[in-house]
């Protein structure tokens, strides 16, 4: 009963069709930040890391930039750009500006466009609000003109039609609220992780690139 009401009110209620136009492009981000994200971190930095130090060892610079090149990865590139730079015997300091310059186009994908499920979670509730709002005052307006006896079953059916917009704007609003706060948290965890990466694996291969010059 209370599911077909709310779908009455879905095809009356104007407001309920932003939401569930607010939710569809939630839907969309989600999905298309959760794949950019696995993709991000489809390296895992130990192994990666570990193949890397000994290839530097070794003194193989072509096998460094060709594992760099095996996965298209925030990290990946980033590092990539140092061996490119120690392949063309940059300085140090271009060494880092070459990673850094990398970093600052890579590291703001990560969370490109997230704040936006924020933005689009607030919309949804006060989408939601609004409409309760409207349908309040068509509510008192309706039964303006009624029957003393029918006031209160009437009122009571206008607000409760009335409520269904506000439930339809959480509904919408708090899924992609959490889904905001858990992007938000991969997002930091994986730039910290390059970030770590990065300076790490810089490091090694200042310290060891005599080994290039075999």
């Amino acid at each position: 009963m209370v599911l077909q009401q709310f779908f009455l009110n879905f095809k009356n209620d104007i407001f309920m069709w932003p939401i569930f136009i607010t939710s569809l492009f939630g839907l969309a981000l989600v999905v298309e930040r959760v794949r950019y994200l696995r993709q991000a971190s489809s390296v895992q930095k130990e192994e990666f890391l570990n193949q890397l130090n000994q290839l530097v060892l070794q003194g193989n610079l072509e096998r460094c930039i060709a594992l760099c090149n095996q996965n298209q990865t925030p990290l990946t590139k980033i590092v990539r750009a140092g061996l490119m730079a120690i392949a063309s015997r940059k300085s140090v300091d271009e060494v880092q500006t070459a990673m850094d310059a990398v970093a600052l186009r890579e590291i703001p994908k990560i969370e490109k466009r997230t704040s936006m499920l924020a933005m689009l979670s607030n919309m949804a509730t006060l989408l939601g609000l609004l409409g309760t709002i409207f349908g309040m005052i068509g509510a008192f307006a309706a039964v303006a003109n009624v029957a003393a006896s029918e006031k209160a079953a009437r009122l009571a059916a206008e607000i409760a039609k009335a409520m269904n917009c506000t439930a339809f704007g959480l509904l919408v609003a708090i899924p992609l609220l959490g889904a905001y706060g858990w992007l938000q948290s991969k997002g930091t965890e994986l730039i910290d992780d390059v970030h770590e990466a990065a300076v790490a694996t810089l490091n090694f291969i200042i310290s060891n690139r005599d080994k290039f010059a075999r």
